[in-house]
């Protein structure tokens, strides 16, 4: 019963950074920095489907944003409610509720500049009065529908929903109006209609009970947690989703069983391969894997989108220097290179390095990188425990120079991790680097 979905969030200055990239490896249409940080990612399954969700604050930004992503993507629409601090300070979010004229004029310029459906979601305003003349002001701009959630700004989601407020603003929308904020009712895909039919409304917007379960859809009825984590387990190691957000998202679906012994492993478990292993899919972890190492030998490239052969030669394995000298600002240097085909069956450097700072109980590091001009080469300093490490080998992008960095961080402080059996080997450094 599900016919469209949403992405998360994506503000408008991070997918300018990006360009249109198709991943062979993936079999996937990549938003993603050149350094490989990938913002959005679709693929031809879900063409038709996923609206692409932006957060902006500027006409001529947003309309740069959806000419970017409108050939791959069902629909654009503008989080217009969301109350979150990131959102708000950027003049994003629930901050356009008090910002009528520009929020007008975001979406006209939306409207008149791309081909595919735009829509927004808004919050009630603390008036009937005043929600009911925004509505008609964003409805003017031509947009194909809107999403009202049902509290206002300040409310929480513990909250109840004014359903008495969401179903005298559907009775005077004249374009599709679609109902948000009903989550703590649905348990099955009737809930959710009997939501719809009470409010008047075209359609439901569903989030935090999609995230607890998404087969709150089905129509033959809710699946268990534990068959839908496994089917999601299985699609985030298939399309190499970000460790973080998948954990997150089984995270929701224990929902408070997360005390429980299978929650704790969840909690302390960081990567893909520590995940199946608790879902009973390592085996298949193991398949896929062996799948996409094919895939990236075949075709030079990793499913980062990062070639993982570069053209110096001492950069064709992994080199370290015997010792970490320290410069005269006080940083830690190593002549570290990071090779992307030596950690693709096992955690990266910044991985172990951030879940040993979370075990630790401390924050964790912070980058800093530089790029030089005459090779548009990287480097990259991390701060760490009011330590700053670096390598003097200089990167071909932005990730491996952070992971460079990561690594002497490891070697200095004497951090290993299981999951590396075979440590890459200690070589004389190659002719120094040029600053």
């Amino acid at each position: 019963s599900l016919s469209l979905s949403l992405s998360q969030e994506i503000i408008d200055y991070r997918m300018l950074r990006c360009k249109r990239r198709v991943n062979d490896v993936l079999g996937t249409i990549d938003f993603s920095t050149s350094d490989g940080n990938c913002a959005f990612r679709t693929c031809a399954e879900e063409k038709n489907h996923v609206i692409f969700q932006m957060g902006t604050a500027d006409p001529e930004r947003a309309l740069q944003v959806a000419k970017l992503v409108e050939a791959d993507v069902a629909g654009i629409d503008v989080n217009m409610g969301c109350p979150k601090g990131f959102s708000v300070r950027g003049g994003m979010g629930a901050a356009l509720l008090t910002q009528p004229e520009r929020a007008t004029k975001i979406l006209s310029t939306l409207v008149q500049g791309v081909t595919k459906p735009i829509t927004c979601k808004i919050r009630l305003l603390n008036t009937l009065e005043d929600t009911i003349d925004l509505v008609k002001r964003l409805e003017a701009t031509g947009i194909s529908a809107i999403a009202v959630h049902g509290r206002r700004r300040g409310q929480r989601s513990t909250e109840p929903v004014n359903m008495e407020f969401l179903q005298k603003v559907a009775k005077v929308t004249k374009i599709p109006f679609i109902a948000n904020g009903g989550s703590e009712r649905f348990k099955s895909i009737e809930d959710i209609e009997k939501f719809r039919r009470e409010i008047g409304a075209s359609s439901v917007m569903v989030a935090r009970a999609a995230e607890w379960n998404p087969s709150v859809f089905r129509k033959e009825g809710v699946l268990p947690n534990l068959t839908v984590a496994r089917d999601f387990l299985k699609i985030a190691v298939r399309y190499n989703l970000i460790h973080a957000n998948t954990k997150y998202c089984l995270a929701g679906l224990l929902k408070s069983d997360l005390v429980s012994p299978h929650g704790k492993r969840l909690l302390a478990a960081g990567t893909h391969e520590e995940f199946c292993d608790i879902y009973g899919l390592s085996d298949h972890y193991h398949e896929v894997e062996d799948m996409l190492i094919r895939r990236e030998d075949e075709l030079g490239i990793s499913r980062f989108g990062i070639p993982l052969d570069v053209s110096e030669p001492s950069a064709k394995r992994a080199c370290y220097s015997a010792q970490a000298e320290e410069t005269e600002d006080g940083t830690l240097e190593m002549h570290v290179n990071f090779v992307v085909r030596d950690y693709r069956r096992r955690p990266s450097p910044k991985t172990v390095l951030n879940e040993w700072a979370i075990k630790q109980k401390v924050s964790l590091a912070e980058y800093t990188t530089i790029q030089r001009g005459r090779d548009k080469s990287f480097k990259s300093t991390l701060t760490f425990e009011n330590k700053r490490y670096s390598s003097s080998f200089w990167e071909k992008n932005k990730r491996c120079a952070e992971q460079a960095a990561a690594i002497v961080c490891l070697k200095v402080l004497n951090i290993t991790d299981a999951r590396w059996k075979d440590q890459p080997q200690t070589a004389q450094p190659s002719s120094p680097e040029l600053p």
